[in-house]
């Protein structure tokens, strides 16, 4: 089986797969907020694409949660913040949800097998549900109007990180295994292990704690000093500089000899890809 990264919903029509499992994912905050609310007892969900369909829900009696461009909308019931669903207010109720950029993707993406949402708070679940299906995966980022962003690329490579692991899947192009090199190598003070919990490296003691929301930058312990590197290309000898191979993270050496299978000798001298974000 096979994972994908699609980094922008433009990008969707080259990486659709009727077969797979799609999880769509808005970081801030539409999946969010969408897990927010099943967890405090909404009964579903129906995300559209328009508000013009929402405002039609909402004049035959549906609760509406609506947002665009970050603002929520006069019309309805609640706006796009997880704080917006609490159980007294959606606890067995039935809502229609649109939104700037998560909702445009699940419609986008409605004609793969399954569509599922994904973002930081649900990463055990989504993972769990994707190995017990047994079928390819693709990561739908939305992104901000149709541009990348980055708290959807990493939750990216955070699913894939965790579907690797379990040996059971392989990066479906280049765009899932490079995800996995930035993820790993331009916060290596931070992994995020198979069972969904997260460790912190560098620190004198390792926390591992299950991962329910995304890591604090008020929280997290300070890095351990790294020797400065300078990031080379493919197929360059290495810098005198560079870290030697036994300091690579095992994974991100494991995408490296992947990514360069031409150039690659166990015996020779040091080749990594450039690892977008690496200082």
């Amino acid at each position: 089986m096979k994972i994908d990264v699609c980094f922008s919903p433009a990008l969707y029509p080259v990486y659709h797969n009727p077969e797979a499992i799609v999880v769509v994912v808005d970081v801030f905050r539409a999946t969010t907020t969408m897990a927010a609310a099943f967890s405090n007892g909404v009964r579903s969900i129906r995300p559209v694409a328009t508000v013009e369909e929402a405002e039609a829900y909402k004049a035959k009696g549906w609760l509406v949660g609506a947002e665009r461009n970050v603002k929520r909308c006069g019309f309805a019931d609640f706006g796009n913040s997880p704080f917006d669903y609490t159980a007294e207010k959606v606890s067995g109720k039935d809502i229609v949800f649109t939104t700037t950029n998560g909702t445009r993707a699940i419609t986008i993406a409605k004609s793969a097998f399954r569509v599922i949402t994904g973002a930081f708070i649900n990463l055990q679940a989504v993972a769990g549900y994707c190995v017990c299906h047994k079928r390819d995966v693709v990561v739908l980022c939305s992104g901000w109007q149709d541009k990348v962003n980055i708290e959807d690329t990493l939750f990216g490579g955070a699913l894939t990180d965790a579907l690797l692991n379990t040996g059971l899947y392989e990066a479906g192009s280049d765009a899932a295994a490079q995800r996995l090199l930035s993820t790993v190598e331009s916060r290596p003070e931070i992994i995020i292990n198979r069972n969904g919990t997260s460790t912190h490296v560098g620190s004198s003691e390792e926390t591992n704690s299950k991962l329910t929301m995304p890591v604090s930058l008020a929280t997290k312990p300070e890095p351990a000093a790294r020797k400065p590197t300078v990031p080379m290309q493919i197929g360059t000898s290495a810098n005198k500089n560079a870290p030697a191979k036994n300091d690579l993270p095992m994974r991100s050496r494991l995408i490296a000899k992947a990514r360069c299978q031409k150039h690659w000798s166990p015996n020779g001298p040091e080749i990594r890809p450039t690892a977008i974000g690496r200082p």
